[in-house]
């Protein structure tokens, strides 16, 4: 595994496995999602533009390959990487592996750069591009950011969801990782898979109230659609 890269470590705990003693894909995306966020800290150059310029790096989409889903006291390592940036958007690798060095889920994400008050696009100059590690992009798939429903499919309408403040994070909105913990309440029981990919439309606040919308197609595939204030928020597919 690289060593320059931004990595942390983790252990599947109590709270973060199902009743059987697997990780839970929820705790998995939070572990994703950490890591991504945290790894800010390895780039004094952009940590400075953003802590001077008001701006923060939200989450446009992201892809996951499930290797191996590890099980209750495994020692994990998080690692991310970016693998391209551009003015207004970046993209990354973020690998969870074992302590054995083999991985478990490979993602690759696209982030936004926005203004933390207002959430619109905001770019960064090229000289703290320039200050940007880029590392090669890693073997994986990857497919389109953006997930298209079928169409005229009979999707089933679930019971809404408030949103609590133990949904929100610092960047004033629902975490990215609850929108999955969301989700997988409607899970098919016996539903298996190993490839999700989830695109992030509109951030959810405070006092909110989450609509889900689902549906299973003929195929094997498994959306979940999730709408507040009559917009998308989020879709999910998993296969």
């Amino acid at each position: 595994m690289e060593l320059d890269m931004y990595s942390i470590d983790n252990i599947v705990t109590t709270s973060t496995c199902d009743k059987d003693g697997n990780l839970k894909l929820f705790s998995a995306f939070q572990m994703m999602q950490d890591c991504s966020e945290m790894w800010i800290e390895s780039e004094p150059g952009v940590k400075t533009f953003f802590e001077e310029s008001g701006m923060t790096q939200l989450l446009a989409s992201r892809e996951v390959e499930i290797v191996r889903v590890p099980r209750f006291k495994e020692k994990l390592r998080t690692e991310t990487s970016v693998f391209d940036v551009k003015p207004m958007f970046g993209f990354r690798n973020t690998f969870i592996y074992d302590s054995d060095g083999n991985v478990c889920y490979k993602t690759w994400s696209m982030g936004a750069f926005v203004d933390r008050i207002s959430g619109k696009l905001q770019r960064i100059p090229d000289n703290v591009l320039k200050t940007v590690m880029i590392e090669p992009k890693k073997d994986m798939t990857y497919g389109e950011r953006r997930i298209i429903l079928p169409k005229n499919a009979a999707f089933k309408e679930q019971a809404s969801v408030a949103v609590t403040h133990n949904d929100i994070d610092y960047n004033g909105h629902v975490n990215n990782a609850n929108y999955i913990r969301i989700a997988m309440e409607y899970l098919p029981e016996g539903f298996a898979y190993r490839h999700v990919r989830v695109e992030y439309k509109r951030p959810v606040r405070f006092g909110e109230v989450i609509v889900p919308k689902t549906y299973l197609s003929t195929d094997g595939i498994f959306y979940v659609e999730l709408l507040a204030a009559n917009a998308v928020s989020a879709i999910l597919e998993l296969k």
